[in-house]
């Protein structure tokens, strides 16, 4: 009997090493910050619900070019507490500073509208500049995050 304590602190180690290196691996691997994300909101349903998870990919200025039409995307609006996860419904080309860039029109599948005009340095733009696209979602785990979600939600922490 004295033993089974031992083994239960054992076991609890190595399921934390575990959680630990899988998230340090997924950063690693898929280049992000954020490789798991719970989604807060019903903005992308029927595709994503409330307390889902979210696996992601980092964008960045190399590999902008792989964000195609109907991917979702991950970016940071300024004002906005979390980041945004919407499908790209058309890309277009903005000039910023005597700089075309290539520029998503998005919006949630659950939305009827785009998302409104993103402030960049140099005015309104009517689509995400590829410069605040931070991730790109590759699957889905349906509701795993609900009870985390939850228990931020009842303790004011989001």
């Amino acid at each position: 009997m004295e033993e089974s304590w031992k083994k239960d602190l054992a076991w609890a180690v190595i399921a934390l090493l575990v959680v630990f290196g899988l998230e340090v691996g997924l950063r690693v691997g898929l280049h992000t910050d954020s490789p798991l994300v719970i989604v807060v909101s019903g903005s992308m349903e029927p595709v994503f619900y409330r307390g889902d998870v979210v696996l992601l990919k980092g964008v960045s200025e190399e590999n902008i070019d792989d964000v195609k039409l109907n991917d979702v995307i991950v970016y940071k609006r300024p004002g906005y507490e979390y980041p945004i996860i919407h499908r790209v419904r058309a890309i277009e080309t903005v000039e910023l500073g005597g700089k075309v860039e290539k520029c998503f029109v998005t919006w949630g599948d659950n939305n009827w509208a785009p998302d409104p005009d993103y402030p960049t340095p140099y005015g309104m733009v009517p689509c995400v500049p590829a410069y605040a696209v931070e991730d790109k979602a590759l699957m889905v785990f349906p509701k795993i995050g609900l009870i985390p979600l939850i228990i931020r939600e009842h303790l004011g922490l989001g």
